[in-house]
C-alpha cells in the first residue's frame, strides 16, 4: 500500500521481515494462515507488520508477551537496532520490569490510571520511591521449596503418550502435492501422574501447545495416548465426549477465551449445562462454591468479563475448568498476560487447587520462573522434539542439553538485574 512493491520485490521484502523477527523456515510460512502459527509466531508476524513501513513512532503494547526469553532478547535487540538506524521513538507498554530496565530510557509507573512515579530508568530501578513501584520490583513467583512435593503420585499415569507425532503437510503446485511436513510434534513420549505438574518449556513454535492439544484429542495425531490407563487415540468424537469433563484447559488470553455475551455465572456453569450435570439449583451452588475457591466474590457472578481485571478473568477461566472436577488440567501460558504481582497470586492459587483436588497439571509456559514455581518435572521441546526431560531441580540446576542451558542462561541474564534490585 505504501511502498508500491509488487511481484518478486514484495515477496523478498516480506521474507526479509519474517527473517528479521526469527520466524522458523519463513519460506514455508508465507502461505500459512494465522491459526496455523503458534502464539509466539503470530506475535512475531504482528511485529513484522508494524516495522514494515519503518515508522517514526512505534507504540509497542506488550510486544513480547507471547515470546520466550531468547526470542524476547532477539526482538528487543532488533527494535533497538532499528531505533538507532531510523531515529524511531518507541513507547513501550509492558508489565515485564526486566524488559523495562533493559531497554527504556525513561519510565512511568501507573496505578489505577494515575502516574505514581516517573524518572530515568537507572534512577528508578536503583532507588524506587513509591510503595507500588517497590512492590512491583519485589514481586516474582518463588521456586517451589525442595521439601514441598505435590500429592504422592499414583501407580497409574493420568495421561501418557508414546511416540506422539503431529505433522502438518506442506502442499505446493497446481495439484497441491505434499512436498514436505512441518513436524510440530515429533516422536514425543511422556507420563504424568495425578497430583503432579509437568512443565512444558521451549521457544515459541517449539510445539508446546500442539503437544497439549494432541494429548487431549483436540488435534489429530499419530501414536499411543492413554488416559487413566485406557487408550484414547482411536476413540471417535462420541466416545471422547464422555471423557471431556475429565480433561479441561485454561487458555493464554483470559479475555479472548471468555464469551463477552455471557455473565460470569453462565460462563462457569456452561460446561455443566453442556454435559447435563446437576439441576439448575445444584449448578448455581457449584458456581458459587468455585468462585469462592478462586477468590472471586460470588456476588459479582452476574457481571460480564469486561467488568473484571485480567487477573480476575484468569481466575474465572480457572473456575470454569475446575467446576468440571477434571483429573487433567492443561494450562497454556495462563500467566503470560498478567503482571508479576498477579502472576504470583495465580501460581499460588493453582498450587492450592492442585493440593486440594489432586489434579494433574500440564503446564505450558515460556516463563521459566513461573514453570519452576509450579512444576515437579520439566520437558524441554525444540522444533517438536524432546531435548531434555527430568525433575525441575535437575533441569534447572544441572541442565544437560546445550539448548536447555541456553534457555536458562537467557532467562537468568534477562531477569538478573531486576532481581538484584528487588533484593537490594
Amino acid at each position: 500500500l505504501h511502498q508500491s512493491l509488487s511481484g518478486q520485490a514484495l515477496h523478498d521484502a516480506v521474507l526479509d521481515l519474517l527473517h528479521k523477527v526469527r520466524i522458523y523456515r519463513p519460506e514455508d510460512r508465507l502461505s500459512s494462515y494465522p491459526h496455523q502459527l503458534s502464539g509466539g509466531q503470530r506475535q512475531r508476524v504482528m511485529i513484522a507488520m508494524a516495522l514494515a513501513n519503518t515508522p517514526d513512532v512505534l507504540i509497542a503494547d506488550e510486544p513480547t508477551t507471547a515470546l520466550d526469553v531468547t526470542v524476547q532478547a532477539e526482538i528487543l535487540a532488533l527494535l533497538g537496532q532499528l531505533q538507532q538506524e531510523m531515529g524511531m521513538a518507541i513507547l513501550l507498554i509492558t508489565h515485564d520490569l526486566a524488559m523495562v530496565e533493559k531497554v527504556a530510557d525513561r519510565v512511568v509507573v501507573m496505578q489505577q490510571g494515575k502516574v505514581v512515579e516517573t524518572g530515568s530508568s537507572k534512577a528508578l530501578f536503583a532507588e524506587p520511591k513509591h510503595p507500588y513501584t517497590q512492590m512491583l520490583l519485589s514481586a516474582a513467583p518463588q521456586p517451589r521449596p525442595a521439601d514441598e512435593t505435590s500429592n504422592a503420585p499414583s501407580s497409574a499415569a493420568c495421561i501418557a503418550c508414546d511416540d506422539l507425532r503431529v505433522w502438518f503437510p506442506i502442499k505446493k503446485g497446481l495439484f497441491k502435492k505434499t512436498v514436505d511436513h512441518i513436524k510440530a510434534v515429533d516422536e514425543v513420549s511422556l507420563s504424568l501422574q495425578a497430583g503432579q505438574t509437568l512443565g512444558i518449556v521451549g521457544e515459541s513454535g517449539s510445539g508446546k501447545t500442539t503437544l497439549a492439544l494432541a494429548l487431549i484429542r483436540l488435534l489429530n495425531s499419530e501414536g499411543v495416548i492413554r488416559f487413566q490407563g485406557e487408550r484414547i487415540d482411536g476413540l471417535n468424537n462420541k466416545a471422547m465426549q464422555v471423557l471431556r469433563p475429565r480433561m479441561q484447559m485454561v487458555f493464554q488470553d483470559p479475555y479472548g477465551s471468555l464469551s463477552p455475551r455471557l455473565s460470569v455465572a453462565e460462563i462457569v456453569a456452561e460446561g455443566l449445562e453442556a454435559h447435563g450435570i446437576g439441576t439448575e439449583q445444584e449448578r448455581a451452588e457449584r458456581v458459587i462454591n468455585l468462585l469462592e475457591e478462586v477468590d472471586i466474590d460470588p456476588a459479582t457472578r452476574f457481571r460480564y468479563p469486561h467488568e473484571f481485571s485480567g487477573g480476575q478473568r484468569q481466575r474465572i477461566a480457572i473456575a470454569r475448568s475446575m467446576i468440571m472436577q477434571p483429573e487433567l488440567l492443561v494450562l497454556d501460558e495462563p500467566t503470560s498476560a498478567l503482571d508479576r504481582t498477579v502472576q504470583a497470586q495465580i501460581v499460588d492459587l493453582l498450587a492450592q487447587l492442585q493440593r486440594r483436588h489432586n489434579v494433574a497439571y500440564l503446564f505450558i509456559s515460556h516463563d521459566l520462573s513461573v514453570v519452576r514455581a509450579l512444576s515437579d518435572d520439566i520437558m524441554v521441546l525444540k522444533q517438536g522434539k524432546v531435548v531434555e526431560h527430568g525433575t525441575a531441580e535437575q533441569v534447572f540446576n544441572r541442565p544437560q542439553a546445550t539448548y536447555t542451558q541456553r534457555l536458562i542462561k537467557a532467562a537468568i541474564d534477562f531477569e538478573a538485574s531486576a532481581e538484584d534490585q528487588s533484593a537490594a
